[in-house]
């Protein structure tokens, strides 16, 4: 449509925080009436999963590697770790606002009593990526804006109604991926065959990772999949792991205040010595330094390679 090769071989990260004591990251307003995918040559993926609802305009949604047509009245589900990309017809104005969900957490907070169902009903959530008219689903579209309209304004008990609508909200989406109609796709094949691992390491980040496990999971050689993930990130998987693991230590120093020894034990580092290596590699200080003036240097991960990007 808008003469841009698609057969991309690169993809970019997105990361997302969600800020504390907030229930989801919306992005919502004026800021988001823009025209989609100019100067956008390949697909991206986020830490998060994305709902977007299209109020205006008409384009493509690039899930993975098949594109759908897209005008207003339309929403999108795309899964943490999913290839996918907007395109405006012609890079015309369209007007689309985002909701960005940590999952994981969420079910885990939701069903505390109850982890394996947690996850397992994550997984049924993470599964597909949708791109819907309101008219199919439209309990689900009502739902997504409700919670835009609760984010926008802000009202008393605002964070307690949308932790509620959210949950309604993650159990249609599971009950739309047990339908499977229409416009939907699996994490199968192409560019998207490193998403099962950047999965796996996403949930298993604090355990020992090998690439050998990476590779299996993704049902290819070592030597294939080393290949195509440095060919795909532009960054050896070791190297993506540890982004991962320095992001959420991160993310747990600023939220708690836990000791660098435990910090370093629940993201993945077998001793205090790597991870603080690792730290300085990738942010260009310690830890500790890190710890009292975070504001400072948390944009530092932003840079990290090429493929590394905070979301807009």
């Amino acid at each position: 449509m808008n003469g841009v090769n698609r057969k991309k071989k690169q993809l970019q990260f997105r990361y997302y925080e969600i800020p504390q004591n907030e229930p989801c990251l919306a992005l919502l307003g004026e800021t988001w009436v823009r025209p989609y995918g100019d100067g956008m040559e390949c697909q991206h993926f986020h830490n998060y999963m994305e709902i977007g609802f299209c109020y205006d305009g008409v384009g493509e949604v690039i899930l993975d590697e098949e594109e759908i047509f897209y005008s207003a009245e339309f929403f999108t589900v795309i899964p943490r770790n999913f290839p996918h990309n907007t395109e405006s017809e012609n890079f015309s104005v369209n007007r689309w606002e985002f909701l960005f969900i940590d999952v994981d957490a969420f079910l885990r907070d939701v069903h505390r009593d109850n982890p394996i169902y947690a996850e397992d009903l994550s997984a049924l959530i993470n599964n597909r990526a949708w791109a819907v008219k309101v008219s199919s689903y439209p309990q689900t579209a009502a739902l997504i804006r409700a919670i835009m309209e609760e984010m926008r304004y802000k009202k008393e008990f605002y964070a307690e109604s949308v932790s509620g609508m959210l949950q309604s909200l993650l159990m249609n989406i599971a009950r739309m991926n047990h339908k499977v109609p229409g416009k939907v796709r699996k994490q199968s094949s192409g560019v998207s065959r490193v998403s099962f691992a950047l999965h796996h390491i996403s949930k298993h980040y604090a355990e020992e990772l090998t690439v050998g496990e990476l590779a299996a999971v993704s049902h290819m050689s070592e030597t294939h999949f080393r290949r195509i993930f440095q060919q795909i990130m532009n960054m050896t998987p070791s190297d993506y792991v540890n982004l991962v693991r320095i992001q959420m230590a991160c993310e747990l120093m600023k939220k708690s205040a836990d000791s660098m020894e435990l910090v370093a034990q629940k993201c993945g580092f077998q001793s205090v010595s790597t991870f603080n290596r690792n730290f300085k590699k990738i942010l260009g200080i310690t830890p500790y330094q890190w710890k009292i003036h975070p504001e400072n240097y948390e944009g530092k991960l932003l840079n990290y390679k090429i493929s590394a990007y905070k979301g807009w």
